[in-house]
């Protein structure tokens, strides 16, 4: 019972650490300590050390050294393909539901519902599709822009345009939000589509265009024959550049939600016909 007191007595002896002048033998310093202090101040004095450089690999640019620790540009990379996966992922399964509903209507059954497309709230937002149907007042307006419409296609070149036979490629699968309107100054259709959704060319053409604003974004122009224009605004990135050469269905921009006209992410797309909008609903089937 005896044999553990001589150890507890040999840590806390304490021990005196002098330090002396060698020409006059005065003492200079005077320490007194006990081998238990001295342990704990080493693994204090440890400590510290270790906490020091873990705080300084963390928060400092040297953990770019540490290995398996990916630099800026591995993280840049992994990003870029995070976000390109999760784009992919979408564009594909925009592309199934698109299948699904022409193999529904080749087979004379409805197409699938705007609720089954999108994901759940969303379909809610967009006033076409929203709970009730299109009031009276809103039926009214679209009867009168789209008669609008048609005296004024009847005035352009004597009513003969020569595009009705030219296939134009969907610019973007998605949903109209809002249509053709003239008379709201709206010579546009307003397409809804998720985040990161690809932006393709509705024809051949060359970019005349591509630029920053900051009402509209990433804005995108392209010039077809016979004197078409197509217009795709609020992308938030460019793939083409002004000169550049685009084959209908290439890939050309990103939809975004830039500029202060936007409302969320949808692309504003245009069509124009010598220098008069043309309401691109009655030449492309979104």
């Amino acid at each position: 019972m005896t044999s553990g007191h001589p150890k507890k007595k040999v840590l806390r002896d304490r021990y005196v650490f002098g330090v002396f002048d060698i020409e006059s033998h005065k003492q200079v310093l005077n320490l007194k300590f006990s081998i238990l202090q001295l342990l704990l101040g080493l693994f204090g004095i440890i400590a510290i050390l270790v906490t020091s450089v873990v705080l300084l690999i963390i928060y400092t640019p040297l953990r770019e050294v540490v290995p398996g620790y990916p630099n800026a540009q591995t993280r840049e990379v992994m990003m870029h393909n995070a976000l390109r996966a999760d784009s992919l992922e979408k564009v594909i399964h925009l592309w199934e539901i698109h299948l699904t509903n022409l193999q529904r209507i080749l087979a004379n059954e409805d197409p699938m519902a705007p609720g089954q497309i999108l994901p759940k709230g969303q379909a809610a937002d967009i006033p076409e599709f929203a709970v009730g149907g299109r009031s009276q007042e809103d039926s009214l307006l679209r009867a009168g822009a789209e008669l609008k419409e048609q005296q004024n296609r009847s005035s352009i070149s004597g009513g003969n345009l020569q595009i009705e036979g030219l296939h134009f490629f969907p610019p973007v699968k998605g949903l109209i939000s809002s249509g053709f309107s003239p008379v709201n100054n709206h010579f546009a259709v307003d397409l809804v589509a998720p985040e990161n959704s690809v932006i393709y060319a509705v024809l051949d053409g060359t970019v005349n265009f591509a630029s920053w604003t900051d009402e509209f974004g990433y804005v995108l122009q392209i010039q077809h024959e016979n004197n078409l224009l197509s217009i795709y605004k609020h992308c938030s990135q460019l793939f083409s550049k002004v000169g550049d050469p685009v084959t209908a269905g290439s890939v050309v921009a990103i939809i975004g939600s830039h500029g202060t006209y936007s409302t969320g992410f949808h692309l504003h797309f245009e069509l124009w016909h010598k220098g008069v909008p043309l309401n691109p609903a009655d030449y492309i089937n979104f």
